[in-house]
């Protein structure tokens, strides 16, 4: 038998060495073939592709291009209305610049598609484009001119009525101190009391104060008319102009003949001659206004022009992108050709040597292997529901059987972790929907206050609006009272020679005190009238930059806190210091927005003072505590720092963090709604400045604003018209 083996085994190889011989050539002649299909298939690639690098792509850089002086030449208009004079020659140079670069990115397209109809639109819209450039160029140089006018007639009528004023002033007070002594001068005799008396004389000093009344009118009527924002608010003040000017002729007729004002007419003539002719005040700012009008609509045609202009760009290098796109698809299709030809001969090579493979190692124990492996991938990845067999008894065999078993233990352990992960799982699920809810509910808490916050600030500002004509009733009557007193006064001392020197000091007693309490009542109706004129315009919100005294800005807006925190409680009391810096001066901010951080910084202050006395109070331990709030104010070389401390509690750490979190809050719900904290830190970072929190829980806040003393423009701008007066009370 050992010679029989010996015998067989010769053959044996050779065919496995045969077997082998043709698998390696096999593998060699699929290598050629799939290195020629490579050649040719790269050959064409490399046409496709300079097919794409010569022709598409030129075009479509064109094409880019064109669009790229396409958003210049939109941009060309807008930039021309909003030149400053000084650089309208600078800019307008660039747009004739990028309008020649147009035309000469755009003239090759013409000749290379002279029939294609983006690019007749793109040449319409164009046309379109320079002809509105071309009206606005024209109408600049017209539009700084008028500008220029407007300015010099803002100077000249102050002046004007400067002037007037500096006249019929002197000759109001000389005609009522003669009907009041009888003296025109010093040198000469008093006139009778029936002659300075007189209607005529009586008529005179009316004409004269009628004359005063108008002649502010005209001033004003002027004014208005400059800064008129549409042309057809300005035709009432000519009509009010010119009614005024015809009452100034009636006066100056009247006084005319007396020379108790002279110059009085030239200046009133010099003066209403701003408002008359083709360079009036009124005129001017018509013109202005037509020409702004005339650029508005140019600009919007502009605005549709463009839309076309880009539309039309856009399809052009569509259309090259389109011939880029179809070179490129050529070539992939190309490539995609020689990969199908590779797979299929990769294919052909692979199923050739699965052959030899299968053939010359053997069916059984590769698949049984085979079979095996895959069933440990099945269970490495998690697989454990499917049963291991594996026929035979051989060691294969054994190794199936071990993995089964080891399969059905991993499948116990495994189905004890789920169900452990699904209780751990189930119940941080039911933690978060437990905060979720809590979360909820105090958010509709923070709606509903907010919203009847809203809706009291909206009634707030209503009855600020009513209170404002009483209040003019009371100041107007309270002066007119004053000046009857003063008559009344004249006319006693034309009758106090008939009464008892008991009368007399009961007369004079009785004046001076209606005196004194009209007085009040005047400064107390303009405090008020000032009060509720702060109410509208922080009701309202936002509004111009503008220089403000930012010592009185801080005061004002604190007794604003205090009264507001008053009217609330009457018990409410707190002490409010004042550490101004005198040289702090004036900043640029908007005085609204500003004045509300320091409304809300005086309230959350009080409040917490307020708060804290209440406690002790309860706890029988207030000893020697007095609410304060101290108000700073300091000036250093390039910034300005602002503080508000007061005497509280303080705030914890922890709440420090999230003060300036919208919405969140440490008062009930129906006390605050979390908005007044973060309002205000968008306020200051507006203005370029920032907030900074310092606290000693138990102690003391303090809230320290620090602004720069040249305000820089922000990058974006948040409008926040939403919110009313009652947003300005809320604690974080």
């Amino acid at each position: 038998m050992d010679n029989s083996a010996g015998a067989q085994r010769p053959a044996v190889h050779r065919r496995i060495s045969t077997q082998l011989y043709a698998g390696i050539f096999g593998a060699v002649a699929l290598t050629i073939v799939a290195s020629v299909v490579s050649w040719i298939s790269f050959n064409n690639v490399d046409s496709s592709q300079n097919r794409v690098s010569e022709e598409s792509v030129p075009e479509l850089a064109r094409a880019f291009t064109l669009a790229e002086f396409s958003n210049a030449l939109v941009a060309a208009a807008p930039r021309l209305t909003t030149a400053p004079p000084g650089q309208f020659s600078e800019i307008s140079a660039e747009v004739s610049d990028a309008q020649r670069e147009f035309q000469e990115r755009f003239a090759p397209l013409v000749g290379e598609n002279p029939d294609d109809v983006h690019v007749h639109g793109i040449s319409e819209a164009a046309d379109a484009l320079e002809r509105n450039i071309a009206t606005i160029t024209a109408d600049m140089p017209h539009f700084y001119s008028l500008s220029r006018r407007i300015e010099v007639l803002q100077v000249q009528i102050p002046a004007l009525y400067d002037e007037v004023e500096g006249i019929i002033i002197p000759a109001i007070d000389d005609q009522l101190f003669f009907q009041v002594t009888g003296y025109r001068d010093f040198d000469t005799e008093p006139t009778d009391v029936i002659a300075r008396t007189s209607g005529d004389e009586l008529l005179l000093y009316r004409h004269l104060n009628a004359l005063q009344a108008d002649v502010a009118q005209v001033t004003e009527l002027m004014g208005s008319a400059l800064i008129a924002s549409e042309a057809d608010f300005v035709e009432p003040l000519i009509e009010s102009f010119e009614s005024a000017a015809d009452r100034i002729q009636i006066s100056l007729s009247a006084i005319a003949a007396s020379e108790i004002a002279p110059g009085l007419g030239s200046a009133v003539d010099r003066l209403l001659a701003l408002g008359s002719g083709s360079q009036s005040a009124f005129q001017v700012a018509v013109d202005r206004l037509e020409i702004v009008n005339r650029q508005d609509n140019l600009l919007a045609q502009n605005q549709e022009v463009a839309v076309d202009l880009l539309a039309e760009v856009n399809a052009l290098v569509q259309t090259a992108q389109a011939g880029a796109d179809e070179a490129t698809e050529n070539s992939a299709q190309t490539i995609s050709t020689a990969r199908i030809l590779l797979v299929i001969i990769s294919v052909v090579g692979v199923i050739g040597a699965g052959l030899i493979s299968w053939l010359f190692v053997g069916r059984v124990l590769l698949r049984r292997i085979g079979r095996l492996s895959g069933r440990m991938r099945t269970l490495a990845k998690g697989d454990l529901e499917e049963e291991i067999e594996v026929s035979g008894s051989d060691e294969i065999a054994e190794m199936a059987s071990a993995l089964e078993v080891f399969r059905r233990h991993a499948l116990e352990v495994q189905r004890l972790n789920l169900v452990e992960q699904l209780a751990q799982e189930l119940s941080e699920r039911n933690d978060e929907l437990q905060e979720v809810l809590a979360e909820l509910s105090q958010a509709q808490d923070q709606i509903v206050a907010r919203e009847k916050l809203a809706a009291l600030g909206e009634v707030t500002a209503g009855v600020a609006h009513e209170i404002r004509n009483p209040l003019n009733f009371i100041n107007n009557f309270s002066a007119v009272s004053a000046e009857l007193l003063e008559e009344m006064a004249e006319i006693y001392e034309e009758f106090s020679d008939d009464l008892t020197d008991e009368q007399k000091d009961l007369i004079e007693d009785i004046n001076q005190d209606l005196n004194d309490n009209l007085e009040r009542i005047q400064n107390h109706g303009k405090r008020a009238n000032r009060i509720v004129q702060d109410m509208l315009l922080m009701g309202r919100g936002g509004g111009e930059t503008q220089l403000t005294n930012i010592n009185d800005l801080v005061h004002e807006h604190s007794l604003l806190a205090y009264h507001s925190a008053r009217a609330q409680d009457n018990e409410f009391q707190v002490a409010l210091e004042e550490e101004f810096d005198p040289e702090m001066g004036e900043l640029e901010v908007v005085p609204q927005d500003m004045g509300r951080v320091f409304l809300n910084f005086v309230a959350n202050a009080g409040y917490a003072t307020n708060k804290k006395q209440k406690e002790l109070m309860e706890s029988a331990a207030l000893g020697d505590y007095v609410p304060t709030v101290i108000l700073k104010t300091r000036r250093t070389e390039d910034s300005a720092i602002l503080s508000v401390r007061d005497n509280g509690s303080g705030i914890p750490p922890d709440v420090a963090a999230k003060i300036f979190d919208p919405f969140f809050t440490t008062k009930p719900t129906n006390e605050g709604t979390g908005l007044g904290l973060a309002l205000s830190n968008d306020i200051v970072r507006e203005h370029g400045g920032t907030i900074t929190v310092e606290s000693e829980p138990g102690e003391y806040t303090e809230m320290v604003v620090e602004l720069p003393l040249t305000r820089h423009q922000p990058n974006n701008v948040i409008t926040d018209d939403d919110n009313d007066l009652d947003d300005e009370d809320e604690d974080s």
